[in-house]
């Protein structure tokens, strides 16, 4: 796995003047009073009025000004660790990692508990591409601070550590990690997804190298063809995998929804129908697959045959009641055949299952308005509505189908 560049992030202004280091005041008086000639008072003087004026710019976010007093109360005050600190975190924030990091390491060697420099240090090293230094202090940082900011910054170093180091499944650790801390951060799932693709890709090299006549690669190189859109390759794909052993579940499950797909973009009424014998094929071998018994249901529907369809529909309920797909399906096909009090239960059921369903919703508003209930069919479009809006940024679902290993949606069509 290559080594993955985390774009520098400057750290807030309140980490830096307050979480990170604590203001001089405090240490700079104490050495006032203790100065016992006129040269140390007057060096006193002059390190409060520069470290007033570094705080001063610190908070007006004037990084240079800030620096060329810190750097003049180092030379007045050589031994105060937190001055060496605080003028490492100014040049972290200029952008001068290795300047940044020497000023962190003499504030260490004078204190080496200022917990936030080590982290600080840490930063650097891994910046500075030291990974196996930068390692511990990183890792102490992500699992042991409660700050979000700093926990979020040492996860995104770690991944940049572990994937230098070569140490794959603990970047995906600590992808995963991070993925269930900031759920929503644009920048975290950029890089953690990343760091699975590269995994995914590390691991299908391996299979590659190890067993490349074996089965799970002609599988593996038949489903790398289905997700990019080469269908004829992929059919050919899986029709060599059952060559080899043709019974093999999930197979003709997976050459199905590839003729769906072509019959979606070609709309040639033969790859439908390829399709559903796929699926047949499939329940054969593995009569439990209700993916591939919702596949023949939907084709059963389009096909104009919904007594078929029904059947198929609530087999697949039968023996996965959580099904939410197929309760939305079996629902669509009752309305049609003018049965919405036995729709509204399986419509409700599926909300249940997925709140955030706009077919089901709409679905149910219409079973409402046959059954003659104007409240909630009120309800049921509102909420529909609702969530239409919410999708409407977002690629249609019409003709679209769901990634790989998963069933063709339920879509709003001419019947809804």
């Amino acid at each position: 796995m290559k080594p993955m560049r985390v774009p520098l992030r400057i750290l807030s202004l309140a980490l830096l003047t307050s979480t990170i280091l604590p203001s001089l005041n405090t240490l700079i008086a104490q050495q006032s009073a203790k100065a016992k000639t006129g040269s140390s008072a007057q060096a006193g003087e002059l390190s409060q009025q520069l470290n007033a004026e570094a705080q001063a710019d610190l908070r007006s976010g004037n990084f240079g000004e800030a620096e060329t007093a810190l750097v003049k109360l180092s030379t007045l005050n050589p031994r105060v660790a937190e001055i060496h600190a605080n003028l490492g975190a100014v040049l972290f924030q200029e952008g001068r990692i290795r300047a940044a990091a020497d000023s962190l390491r003499e504030a260490l060697r004078l204190k080496p508990t200022l917990t936030k420099s080590k982290t600080l240090l840490a930063i650097c090293m891994a910046e500075l591409g030291e990974s196996k230094q930068a390692l511990p202090g990183l890792d102490s940082c992500f699992h042991g601070t409660v700050d979000v900011e700093w926990k979020r910054r040492c996860g995104l170093e770690l991944l940049r550590v572990y994937s230098a180091m070569h140490r794959d499944a603990q970047a995906v650790t600590t992808a995963l990690a991070l993925n269930n801390a900031y759920p929503d951060d644009g920048e975290i799932l950029y890089q953690t997804g990343r760091i699975y693709g590269n995994f995914a890709f590390l691991t299908m090299e391996t299979l590659r190298d190890k067993e490349p006549n074996s089965i799970w690669m002609l599988q593996a190189s038949a489903e790398a063809a289905e997700s990019q859109n080469n269908y004829d390759d992929a059919i050919g794909r899986y029709d060599a995998v059952l060559r080899v052993e043709p019974r093999r579940p999930g197979v003709h499950y997976r050459m199905g929804r590839v003729y769906l797909a072509r019959f979606e973009g070609a709309r040639d009424a033969k790859d439908r129908l390829l399709a559903a014998e796929q699926f047949r094929a499939e329940l054969e071998i593995d009569p439990d697959n209700g993916n591939a018994a919702y596949e023949l249901a939907q084709i059963q529907h389009d096909l104009g045959n919904p007594e078929q369809a029904q059947r198929y529909f609530e087999t697949v309920i039968v023996a996965r009641p959580e099904f939410e797909q197929a309760l939305v399906g079996l629902a669509g096909v009752l309305l049609e055949s003018r049965k919405p009090e036995l729709a509204v239960p399986r419509l409700k059921r599926a909300i249940a299952i997925d709140p955030n369903d706009e077919v089901a919703w709409y679905r149910l508003a219409r079973a409402f308005r046959m059954v003659d209930d104007p409240e909630g069919q009120k309800k049921a479009m509102a909420e529909f509505q609702r969530l239409h809006q919410l999708q409407s940024g977002k690629q249609a679902r019409s003709g679209v189908l769901s990634p790989a290993g998963e069933v063709t949606p339920q879509q709003l069509g001419p019947n809804d």
